[in-house]
């Protein structure tokens, strides 16, 4: 179902405008969750997001891809220094809003309309409310901010060449992890290359990989060894390299296990995200994906495999709640 955000962002938005993203920590400074950081991970491709700063909306966004886990950005510099290292990356194509929309001019008819809780803006003033990032609002506040205004539908419609994917963001973010692994003084040669070797899931990763998962399969040959908690985010040139951080699974679906559409509980039941159409999951061989995954003859009527180990299911948890796109 078609979802509409307010975004704002008076600190970042050229970053994020010229960006075509957003971005927030997962928590706030002290720890605690926040609805309007939690609302990143239930923005949906297609979504449309009001951006508001300067005490007015000037673009509006459409949701290009599920929010995944990305550093801070570089270009952010000293915005939001007490801000966490590590957020949700949302990406979103923008496009400009003419003319921009003064919400304290309309607060009178717009107010009414406001949630009642986690409301971006007050509904008496029309002052953006304190902590309020990235905010859910009804399709009669889009309708209301948008009406007297103009922007380019179609281009939203067709996103455009600068808009972010998460294979894209993924190698950037996963190169820039290279570069430092590379200049890390406190590995030797041999280390650093064997961790490079397994971002693409080769090497001793794989052998590794290979030692644990042993049973169920066709051709191993024909497996990809994926980690479980991302090789991108992982602290460790131990947790790169480690066995039990890895699965072997077909192509179709280490993408799909990778961008977090499917997961695994410790039991070993599959996952599939709520939010995922299957016609899609269908489309890339899903009913297939079990039995080439796990060696069946036939999809059973749930998916099922042995329950993980203990080392396993550390790292599954972190797939749980960090990748896995859930409901």
């Amino acid at each position: 179902m078609l979802q509409f955000w307010w975004v704002n962002h008076n600190q970042t938005a050229r970053q994020e405008i010229e960006g075509q993203y957003l971005w927030s920590p997962k928590t706030e400074s002290s720890g605690a969750r926040s609805e309007f950081y939690n609302n990143m991970r239930r923005a949906s491709p297609g979504d449309f997001v009001l951006s508001f700063f300067d005490q007015a909306i000037r673009f509006v966004g459409r949701v290009t891809e599920f929010a995944f886990t990305a550093p801070k950005p570089a270009e952010f510099k000293e915005a939001g220094s007490y801000w966490n290292k590590e957020g949700w990356l949302l990406p979103v194509f923008w496009t400009r809003l003419e003319p921009p929309v003064r919400p304290k001019a309309m607060i009178g008819v717009l107010g009414p309309l406001l949630p009642s809780k986690y409301s971006p803006i007050s509904p008496t003033s029309g002052s953006g409310n304190q902590k309020a990032y990235l905010a859910n609002i009804s399709p009669a506040v889009f309708q209301t901010i948008v009406s007297g205004a103009v922007f380019d539908r179609a281009a939203l419609e067709r996103g455009g060449a600068n808009s972010l994917t998460f294979e894209i963001v993924n190698e950037q973010l996963e190169d820039a992890v290279e570069r430092q692994i590379k200049n890390d003084r406190s590995l030797d040669d041999t280390v650093k290359r064997s961790v490079i070797l397994a971002r693409r899931g080769q090497g001793k990763f794989r052998a590794n990989v290979e030692t644990v998962e042993r049973s169920c399969r066709p051709n191993p040959s024909l497996l990809i060894a994926s980690h479980i908690k991302p090789w991108r985010l992982c602290i460790s040139a131990q947790e790169r390299l480690d066995g039990m951080n890895g699965l072997l699974l077909t192509p179709d679906a280490d993408h799909l296990f990778d961008r977090g559409f499917i997961s695994f509980d410790d039991g070993g039941e599959v996952l599939v995200s709520p939010r995922v159409d299957r016609t899609d999951l269908r489309r890339l061989g899903f009913d297939q994906l079990a039995m080439q995954r796990f060696g069946f003859a036939e999809a059973p009527a749930t998916w099922h495999v042995e329950a993980f180990t203990k080392q396993q299911q550390s790292y599954l948890a972190h797939h749980r709640t960090e990748v896995f796109v859930s409901g």
